[in-house]
């Protein structure tokens, strides 16, 4: 039965993706769901599956990005890294990743920064509400100081040279990507540069979805 979906360039513009050439599939591409990695369609490297951006696709044909990763459907994964998902609209490989036409919304990429940013902010308040996290110079820095810290949050718009003296070249993980204003309004403040976090699982998670949501923000200009 032949398929009733248009055919067209994959592109920005929401077009239907048609299939990627078959000399350009491989046998990875039919690797099952299965173990803690994953294998992204741009780059072809192996990653830890909470690490990476799983989408789906959508019964009528649209990609869909899985934030949590716990949407039916077999997982189409990609790279947190610049410029990754904008290559992958670009090439077909969603189409490729299916084996059948798809539908790339024409602002999948704000949809994956606004899903991001949604992740990392209720992760953030839950910190909060928790008694895991706290914010101020001088009151974050006392738990830096004693050891009480497993990540330290900081406003990417921040000064520079206030963000490093406030680590004090302490080897911990440190994430920088949303504003002041925006860590500001999860604390119950007006601004704020800088948090730490407890260590435990939920500092852990926190880093993670940090990190994927700078790979995508770093690549909305290099994957243009």
């Amino acid at each position: 039965m032949k398929s009733s979906w248009p055919r067209g360039r994959i592109g920005s513009r929401g077009r239907t993706a048609t299939l990627a050439e078959p000399e350009t599939a491989t046998l990875e591409d039919d690797e099952p769901e299965q173990g803690p990695l994953r294998r992204c369609l741009v780059t072809r490297e192996q990653g830890g599956r909470e690490e990476m951006l799983r989408f789906v696709v959508a019964p009528e044909g649209r990609v869909v990005f899985d934030v949590t990763a716990t949407l039916p459907g077999r997982g189409l994964w990609l790279s947190a890294r610049p410029g990754v998902l904008h290559q992958a609209i670009r090439r077909g490989a969603f189409a490729r990743g299916a084996k059948a036409p798809v539908v790339v919304p024409p602002g999948l990429a704000d949809e994956v920064t606004a899903a991001l940013t949604r992740r990392l902010t209720d992760l953030l308040g839950l910190a909060r509400r928790s008694g895991a996290a706290i914010s101020g110079f001088e009151k974050a820095r006392e738990w830096l100081q004693v050891g009480g810290a497993g990540l330290v949050v900081q406003a990417a718009d921040g000064s520079a040279e206030e963000r490093a003296r406030f680590v004090g070249g302490r080897d911990i993980p440190v994430v920088a990507v949303l504003s002041a204003a925006a860590l500001g309004k999860i604390f119950g403040r007006e601004h704020t540069v800088h948090a730490v976090i407890s260590p435990g699982r939920l500092a852990r998670m926190i880093e993670i979805e940090a990190r994927r949501l700078q790979g995508v923000a770093d690549g909305e200009t290099s994957g243009q």
